[in-house]
């Protein structure tokens, strides 16, 4: 049975108490990362960035819909792409119904660096219906280091600096486009930043991942040379899942 180990019912409710103890903790801990991460200070955003929408150009103010929170995901998705990130496809699969979301005063937005027209494209091939916006030509992207361009802005990525990357090995994060996840609020005309999180911090919002994490064989990723899931309408094809250009 792939290694898994069978034991008595009795044996076994022993060994489920001890994980419940674990897992109470680590809701206590949950908890209080949360309360840590309302109490951030923000900072204003001073910039009037500037997005092309289907309905037309948007502030970041004009993201908010008159609510007060705005989250924003930043799709991978460089202009040169024909078809968005299949890791960042897979987070947008996860996203619930946004109305759960709004009755909490609070909007979601995909944004990506590829023009308009191509995410107009790619998001009726995945038969999505969220928010999607293009900040082509913006500093949007580079402000909030999710698309690392020396020669436009410093390298920063997961709030590691250039140097400490390549000490760390993650030279993969220096170039291109990169995903993140950011949290914005509105008092009137004002908007401030609240919260980002890059890397692995998304996964929070993954419940396929969370759902996979309560079976005996988990995510099925490590040591299975399957690292990623597909774009939605790959499984059927034979072709890899390829990920982020």
């Amino acid at each position: 049975m792939s290694g898994l180990q069978v034991v008595s019912r009795e044996d076994w409710l022993l060994a489920r108490k001890e994980l419940l103890a674990k897992e109470k903790k680590l809701t206590d801990a949950r908890d209080e990362i949360s309360a840590a991460r309302r109490a951030l200070p923000m900072t204003r955003v001073e910039k009037d960035y500037r997005f092309q929408a289907s309905s037309g150009e948007k502030s970041l103010h004009d993201l908010f819909e008159g609510r007060r929170q705005l989250i924003t995901y930043h799709f991978m998705f460089d202009p040169s792409w024909d078809e968005g990130c299949s890791s960042c496809s897979f987070l947008i699969d996860n996203v619930a119904h946004l109305g759960h979301l709004n009755s909490r005063d609070t909007s979601f937005t995909a944004v990506s660096r590829a023009p308009l027209e191509k995410i107009e494209k790619f998001k009726a091939r995945m038969g999505w219906t969220i928010p999607w916006v293009s900040s082509f030509g913006t500093d949007f992207n580079y402000d909030f280091q999710v698309t690392m361009d020396e020669s436009v802005a410093p390298i920063q990525y997961n709030y590691k600096d250039k140097e400490t990357l390549e000490r760390e090995g993650l030279v993969h994060h220096m170039s291109g486009e990169q995903h993140g996840l950011s949290v914005f609020f509105r008092e009137d005309a004002n908007v401030f930043h609240t919260y980002s999180t890059y890397g692995r911090g998304p996964d929070i919002v993954l419940g396929t991942y969370n759902y996979l994490d309560l079976t005996p064989l988990g995510r099925q990723e490590v040591g299975t040379g399957i690292m990623l899931f597909k774009h939605h309408d790959k499984y059927e094809s034979t072709a890899d899942g390829a990920s982020c250009h």
